[in-house]
């Protein structure tokens, strides 16, 4: 039974170290989590879930390999590749007509590996931030967009040789 205990508290030293990974943990469920359900809220690809686990993904990367006393930098950049590596996958080309599609939930899914990296470095107040900024990013630009988009359908196309009146 000892060494069952002993698995299971591998990197935890301590009540207070046990306490902070339950903090990360649970931060990076909240954080992705917001992310994840603003997208699902907007009826975008790659909602609740998937940030979720991105966040998740890369706080316990992160953890672990502090645990254990690896390079976090090599960590850092393994996560990056990874997310890099996830988001060319989801970045499709529509047509012969250049139109590609998907650069958006690749650049989200890479802004919420980063904020799972904050809060696996312990950083978890630049977490929030980040956080909070890529949800008004997301929410208020795109509005911001739509009333563009809406003001540029209002406005007839002109052939060139037309005069204005």
């Amino acid at each position: 039974m000892n060494i069952f205990w002993e698995e299971l508290t591998a990197g935890l030293t301590n009540h207070d170290q046990m306490l902070r990974v339950f903090i990360r943990l649970f931060a990076a469920i909240l954080l992705g989590g917001l992310i994840g359900l603003q997208r699902t809220n907007a009826k975008r690809p790659a909602g609740l879930r998937t940030h979720t686990l991105v966040c998740l993904g890369t706080t316990v990367v992160l953890l672990s390999c502090s645990g254990v006393g690896l390079s976090l930098e090599g960590a850092v950049q393994g996560i990056l590749i990874g997310i890099g590596f996830i988001g060319a996958g989801s970045i499709l080309k529509l047509s012969e007509d250049h139109i590609v599609a998907g650069i958006q939930v690749s650049v989200r899914l890479w802004t919420t590996a980063a904020v799972g990296i904050a809060i696996g470095l312990g950083q978890v107040g630049i977490a929030l931030i980040t956080a909070v900024l890529i949800i008004l990013v997301l929410a208020v630009l795109r509005a911001l967009e739509r009333q563009i988009e809406s003001r540029w359908r209002v406005i007839p196309a002109r052939s060139p040789n037309e005069s204005r009146p």
